[in-house]
């Protein structure tokens, strides 16, 4: 069996964009008609030119390769160009080719991928969301039916109404951003009204949600080093389950400074790929949770390496979801057979486009994913919906529209 063709698509997310603007898939087809399909996360180039770059490596590397020698594969792309680095370009290519041969491998022997990597070890898995604005009313008993606008995470009103409606669908844990947006020329010290305002979100969310519901601070890496301590001490209090990238990811030493300064344990991975960079993560103690985005890192099996590190340091995995619904499949793969789980990202409750864009949507019960039993990814991309939806912007990041960017 060999890979024989190869198509991408970039598909346009409706409004409201929950996941980015846009996904990049990957079809790999062999050569006895076996498909499989890979997503690429966070490419920083325009989508168009980034389907180019992964037709590229798929003419040079992948058409006439067999899909089950995923390991000599990637060692091949990873090294082209002598190059040997963990680059975020060539890694998103190589993650969504990884990932669409694990599929098609899946599919092969009729099995789903974590049975080939060591079994199922639970079978449910406690998810979160971000806490999204309303475009509706929900006429509970957090509301009056008024639609939830804006950027709520840093409005000490509306983020815990949000919350405690987010508690009763049956979420019991929720992420969010107080300090408010990122940009291009952090980190940055806050002044003291912001650290009091985030204070202040923190406390009220808390207490709108109780112990019913863990809270994961998503900051994105605003802060200094200084910056990032004083806020721990102010909202450790509240007993957040994570807080996340307190500084930039690229200086491991000075994150491990905020992770030995507060009992908050530290999250981090989103930007990072590559078992070598979470090495580093490890090895400084500058996150204890490790957050690897499986369209990024490197694919399946580097996020299973990077799992089997984690658990040797008493680690947790809690692979991020910022993208499409290929990515959710991966990182439920990896969650089902690594027993240093946490927590499954996800985007809501995996509704709306993400489960049209799908044969079968992800299933998702009462807070927690149900791992599919169907072979390889165990999802099929409805390729007419694909095709119905194409991108036609020229945004250079899927993170462009989250909710605080």
């Amino acid at each position: 069996m060999i890979i024989k063709e190869f198509k991408t698509y970039v598909v346009a997310n409706p409004p409201p964009h929950h996941g980015g603007p846009y996904f990049v898939f990957v079809k790999l087809t062999t050569d006895n008609n076996i498909d499989g399909i890979g997503e690429a996360y966070g490419v920083p180039f325009s989508p168009p030119r980034v389907t180019q770059l992964i037709e590229d490596v798929c003419e040079r590397h992948v058409v006439g390769w067999d899909p089950f020698n995923t390991e000599r594969l990637w060692r091949i792309i990873y090294s082209s160009g002598y190059a040997q680095h963990p680059d975020l370009t060539t890694l998103g290519v190589l993650s969504a080719i990884e990932m669409a041969c694990w599929d098609i491998v899946g599919k092969a022997l009729n099995q789903p991928v974590y049975n080939l990597l060591g079994g199922q070890v639970r079978e449910k898995l406690r998810s979160y969301t971000y806490i999204y604005p309303s475009s509706v009313g929900t006429g509970t008993k957090y509301d009056d039916g008024d639609p939830i606008v804006g950027n709520i995470h840093g409005d000490a009103e509306k983020a815990p109404i949000r919350a405690a409606q987010y508690v009763d669908m049956g979420f019991t844990a929720l992420k969010f951003d107080p300090v408010g947006p990122m940009t291009a020329f952090d980190p940055r010290q806050l002044s003291l009204e912001a650290l009091a305002n985030s204070e202040l979100v923190v406390k009220n969310v808390r207490e709108a949600v109780g112990d019913k519901c863990d809270l994961l601070i998503g900051t994105h890496g605003q802060m200094t080093t200084s910056s990032a301590i004083r806020l721990a001490k102010r909202i450790e209090p509240f007993d957040p389950l994570w807080f996340e990238e307190p500084v930039p990811p690229e200086n491991r030493r000075e994150m491990a400074r905020v992770a030995h300064h507060t009992g908050i344990p530290v999250a981090s991975g989103e930007r990072l790929s590559t078992k070598y960079e979470f090495a580093e993560l490890l090895e400084q103690q500058a996150a204890v949770i490790l957050q690897m985005a499986l369209g990024r890192v490197g694919g399946i099996m580097e996020a299973k390496k990077i799992a089997g590190m984690a658990e040797a340091h008493y680690a947790q995995i809690a692979p991020h979801l910022y993208c499409g619904p290929v990515e959710a499949a991966a990182n439920i793969q990896i969650d089902t057979c690594s027993p240093n789980f946490l927590i499954q990202e996800s985007i809501e409750t995996f509704g709306g486009f993400y489960s049209d864009i799908l044969e079968k949507p992800i299933q998702w019960q009462d807070g927690y994913i149900i791992p599919p039993t169907e072979p390889g990814l165990g999802v099929v991309l409805n390729e007419e919906m694909a095709a119905a939806h194409p991108f036609e912007g020229n945004v250079f990041s899927p993170n462009q529209d989250r909710p605080l960017d």
